[in-house]
């Protein structure tokens, strides 16, 4: 019997004081830990069990915090915090005030540097090994970078930087896309081992000094070690980049994991480790379908997660029956991800339409320009993207897609709070940096079923749009089974009140409506917010006392602001409450809870109004 492990460990050092022969229980034991906590938090699940023995290894032969780990993503970190002293805080992982689900600066010294989006763990361990050596010390960087963050081109301008250096930086490819593969085996641990050690860099760098006064020889024996490493490792991309190319080997092997980082420890230069994982390694329910333990809820460890049915849609499944839907009614439609296709709902279209449906990885960037090309040549190109991620592509949107004024759409999802992912992955800014951008089109669904109407319009209209919905479900809206457009620019008057009119656009148009019934307000569903509807702003002007403009984005340069700015140039003076997301960035935690505390929920607007109707002039 085993004396436990885990309890007794509260930092790095702790885990260094333990012997090696010890790692593979206290792996056992991470595993176990993982498994049970997430089940009662909710999280990221088969990325971390495949991660498990590459952290214990990268803490136990380097020397954290003082040596930097950066991890891309950053949604594999979960047994870094629990190693780094964050054990029990994990009962409030992604909580309410509780640690966050990704690497935090301000949470913890060993979290070097933080992340959601992917692929800019290179970059900044580069930076941090640059920082080094201008500041003369030994210290060292490590770039922990998943397969599936290798495909942005982020990644490889970093690639290109670093190998034209010096500098001591070490990338890890955590390569979890596939299976323990053939090559991964007793001859390639043995071949890391053998090109991490120092004999063989000694005698490189020997046999490079003493063939450096003969070229053509020097060359001919560069050429033969790289067709000899490329019959059995995929290295030579890399070695390209100015990399010493090392792997592939077992993540799941701790003596060759232990064995080959410390030689990479000793080396010089910039060195690329390849290390093969695999997602919920140890779980058995995880490790057959890694895609549905990617993020999960609160589940029964001992049934596994249960697949929820019935209820309502939620926005996500809207657009990807949308998609379908209008897939069918015209042959030009073509569906791009970069690489969120379950995320964004679109799995049905991907199976019904495979040739018509585009995964180009993670590169948002591509996917807009990849999607303007299209458009030139007469496709309908409809990128789905999460608002967080659209954030990356910007220059793409206004140089190649809306200064040529071409008919790219763009499905927005998760627009506004996103709960327990955080800050990271809110979609708070889209309207702010979409509305500034000339010829774009930009549509707020208030429920389910203007959700599927305005993804029509947007789809029908000739230049740029963008339709923004938020995560999870809406009002319950009955869905029509047509693809039914509705007129650009025109809002909707939802209610009709006295001295107090509710400009609402998208997901607050519901809280709106229940706070104008206790305040007799009028409600306009603005569906627009551009071009808005001037007509009926102007009208509710007139007839109010106060016009209250509500979204669930940043105030600042917001669809508010665009309300104010076109009143200001019609030379109307009625005085605008812009309610909204405020100058902040919104910590994780309950997106109702999120809502209230930001006063958006329906007793919050109503208080807010109420006290601004006190300060107006009789």
């Amino acid at each position: 019997m085993h004396t436990p492990l885990l309890d007794t460990l509260q930092s790095p050092d702790d885990l260094r004081a333990l012997s090696s022969d010890k790692l593979p229980q206290l792996a056992a034991e991470l595993r176990e830990f993982l498994v049970d906590s997430v089940a009662q938090t909710g999280g990221h699940l088969a990325s971390n069990l495949g991660t498990v023995e590459l952290t214990l290894a990268l803490h136990y032969i380097f020397d954290t915090p003082n040596d930097r780990i950066v991890w891309d993503v950053g949604h594999q970190t979960y047994v870094h915090k629990i190693l780094t002293g964050r054990r029990e805080a994990m009962a409030q992982l992604r909580q309410p005030g509780g640690i966050a689900g990704f690497p935090r600066r301000a949470e913890s010294e060993f979290d070097a540097f933080g992340a959601g989006h992917s692929s800019t763990s290179i970059s900044a361990a580069l930076g941090m090994a640059t920082a080094f050596r201008q500041l003369g010390s030994e210290q060292r960087a490590v770039a922990v970078i998943g397969d599936g963050a290798m495909t942005a081109g982020m990644a490889f301008e970093a690639l290109n930087n670093a190998g034209d250096t010096d500098l001591p930086l070490l990338v890890v490819l955590n390569d979890n896309d596939m299976s323990i593969s053939p090559n991964v085996g007793a001859l390639n641990n043995y071949l890391a081992r053998l090109m991490s050690g120092r004999f063989y860099t000694a005698a490189r760098r020997a046999g490079d000094k003493v063939l450096s006064v003969a070229p053509p020889i020097r060359e001919l024996a560069k050429r033969a070690e790289e067709h000899m490493k490329g019959m059995v490792i995929p290295g030579t991309l890399f070695e390209e980049f100015g990399f010493n190319y090392i792997g592939p080997i077992d993540g799941h092997d701790l003596d060759v994991l232990l064995d080959t980082l410390n030689n990479i420890k000793q080396l010089s230069g910039p060195q690329f480790l390849h290390v093969v994982t695999r997602k919920g390694k140890g779980y058995t329910p995880a490790e057959a379908n890694p895609c549905q333990y990617h993020g999960v809820s609160h589940f029964d460890p001992a049934v596994g997660v249960v697949e929820k049915t019935g209820g309502k849609p939620t926005y996500t499944q809207v657009f990807g029956d949308w998609l379908c839907d209008m897939a069918a009614a015209d042959a030009r439609l073509v569906g791009i991800t970069p690489a969120m296709r379950e995320g964004s709902g679109m799995v049905r279209f991907s199976k019904e339409f495979p040739k018509r449906y585009f995964d180009v990885g993670i590169a948002e960037q591509h996917a807009l320009t990849f999607a303007a090309g299209l458009a030139c040549e007469g496709i309908k190109p409809v990128v789905a993207i999460y608002s967080t991620f659209l954030q990356r592509a910007y220059d793409q949107l206004i140089h190649d897609i809306a200064l040529q004024d071409l008919p790219v759409m763009l499905a927005i999802d998760r627009a506004g709070l996103v709960g327990a992912d955080g800050p990271t992955h809110a979609g708070s800014f889209d309207l702010s940096y979409l509305r500034c951008i000339p010829n774009m089109l930009i549509a707020a669904p208030s429920d389910e079923n203007e959700c599927r109407r305005l993804l029509t319009t947007a789809f029908l209209h000739k230049g740029p749009s963008a339709v923004r919905y938020p995560r999870g479900t809406g009002v319950g809206a009955i869905l029509s089974p047509d693809l039914e457009p509705v007129e650009i620019g025109k809002g909707v008057l939802r209610r009709s009140g006295q001295d107090v009119a509710f400009i609402a656009f998208g997901s607050l148009v519901a809280p709106a409506l229940i706070a104008a019934e206790a305040l007799d307000a009028s409600v306009a569903d603005m569906r627009f917010v551009k071009p808005l509807d001037v007509d009926l702003l102007i009208e509710l002007a007139q007839r109010n006392k106060l016009l209250v403009t509500l979204e669930e984005n940043a105030v600042a340069g917001g669809a508010g602001a665009g309300v104010a700015e076109a009143l200001a140039a019609l030379g109307i003076t009625t005085p605008v409450l812009q309610l909204g997301l405020p100058d902040t960035f919104i910590e994780h935690g309950d997106p109702a809870r999120m809502l209230t505390d930001c006063g958006l929920d329906a007793a919050g607007i109503e208080h807010t109004v109420r006290q601004r109707i006190t300060l107006l002039p009789e």
